[in-house]
């Protein structure tokens, strides 16, 4: 994840990358030298493995094939970001030997203290003074390292049976894979009458960072604005949009790949993480050549010129009438001159709106633009407990210290930020 730098006195540069909003990312230590971990269960069995094997490829495709994110993305961030994280795949068995459900999985040693209050960050740093490591984990994360997460069922099972399994299996594999802290990262809120049932393997639930949507059942851009934006709000778009109209203009086009432009486009998704105070994923130009290769019925960018030169873009990803804002590249050199912010919400919503779209999804951060934009928030959540049974009751009385949205006052200014809970 990385927090947005500004763009303007009330916005800032979209989700460079989203994810658990705990801390920040540190370098993988070194896997256990077995490649397969074996754990026999009530159900059967549940198997680690690097890879999913040939056997299994179709219950692996049919688990995620619903989803914006199908198993082509996991595969994708696996090859792409296995630098970062240690990739897994969860294969869970009947009594049969037959794989059922496969859930996607990954490692990261994580600070969680980062992303906190400046006066608790200040407690632990004094702490740290003679316990260096304290408040940081290696924890096993159930979803996808650049991504929500979503259950994975396949070969006839339910998302509940999966969430069943999951909450027995993951404690022991976590044990062996050395790790302290199990998270289900980033779940959307329509999975909580099954997440929920974790509770009752030691999980608790809280908020991670929201995304947003907006509803686009307008006519064009120029009803929302007038219909839905604030009289002030309407006032100050107008402003800068006469600025970003003054010299050469600004234009927008879609490219389904963006490998003959990558040079132009990452350095400005460079720029956005430099600029970012959190971080949890760093993404690479393979993840974004390899999303259009890979992807073409689904991912797009964004792009905009000034003058022939790439200015931002945005990488998304279409579907089922929902166009995913995901990640995003800007050049600081003319950004805030400019208000590239802005003039890419108006460009984005108006080309989706043409384009049969029904709702405009963003990714986490950058609240303000998006409260003043009329967006509502999309909870997400995250499912934490630690691999010490002991330890659990006493964890669950902290957890409501670590969840990161009670620490951003704008979130709570949302007309429906009730849903988080």
């Amino acid at each position: 994840m990385h927090k947005e730098a500004c763009l303007s006195s009330s916005s800032s540069a979209d989700y460079a990358g989203i994810g658990l909003q705990l801390g920040s990312l540190e370098r993988r230590t070194s896997e256990p030298a077995s490649g397969i971990i074996s754990v026999a269960t009530s159900f059967g069995r549940a198997v680690v493995a690097h890879r999913v094997p040939e056997a299994d490829a179709e219950t692996w495709a049919a688990g995620l094939r619903h989803q914006a994110n199908d198993h082509r993305y996991y595969e994708l961030t696996h090859e792409a970001l296995q630098d970062q994280f240690s990739h897994y795949y969860l294969l869970l068995k009947d009594s049969a030997g037959v794989t059922r459900a496969i859930q996607p999985f990954f490692t990261v040693n994580q600070d969680i203290v980062l992303g906190m209050p400046g006066f608790i960050t200040r407690i632990i740093q004094k702490i740290r003074v003679r316990f260096p490591s304290f408040l940081k984990f290696r924890i096993l994360m159930v979803g996808c390292s650049a991504g929500e997460g979503q259950l994975a069922p396949g070969g006839g099972a339910d998302d509940l049976w999966v969430v069943r399994a999951l909450g027995e299996a993951l404690p022991h594999v976590a044990q062996k894979l050395k790790t302290e802290l199990i998270v289900f990262k980033d779940f959307p809120k329509a999975n909580r009458p099954r997440l929920d049932h974790l509770n009752g393997f030691s999980f608790r639930r809280i908020s991670s960072m929201p995304a947003t949507l907006l509803e686009l059942n307008y006519k064009n851009f120029d009803h929302y604005f007038e219909t839905v934006l604030s009289a002030k709000m309407r006032k100050d778009l107008r402003r800068k949009f006469r600025k970003a109209a003054t010299g050469l203009p600004i234009t927008m086009e879609v490219v389904r790949d963006i490998t003959p432009f990558i040079d132009e486009a990452f350095p400005l998704y460079e720029q956005v993480v430099r600029k970012s105070k959190l971080k949890f994923e760093v993404l690479t130009k393979p993840y974004f050549t390899a999303l259009g290769q890979k992807m073409a019925d689904k991912a797009f960018f964004l792009v905009w010129r000034r003058e022939g030169r790439m200015v931002a873009f945005n990488s998304c990803i279409g579907h089922q009438g929902v166009l995913r804002d995901n990640y995003v590249g800007f050049d600081y050199t003319m950004a805030l001159e400019y208000h590239l912010y802005f003039v890419s919400r108006r460009d984005i919503f108006s080309w989706a709106i043409e384009n049969g779209y029904h709702t405009y999804y963003s990714a986490p951060l950058n609240y303000d633009p998006k409260l003043h934009l009329r967006q509502k928030l999309s909870p997400l959540d995250l499912y934490v407990r630690t691999t010490r049974a002991w330890l659990n009751p006493l964890f669950h009385r902290v957890l409501p210290l670590m969840e990161p949205t009670r620490y951003d006052p704008i979130i709570q200014r949302f007309p429906n930020a009730n849903e988080l809970l």
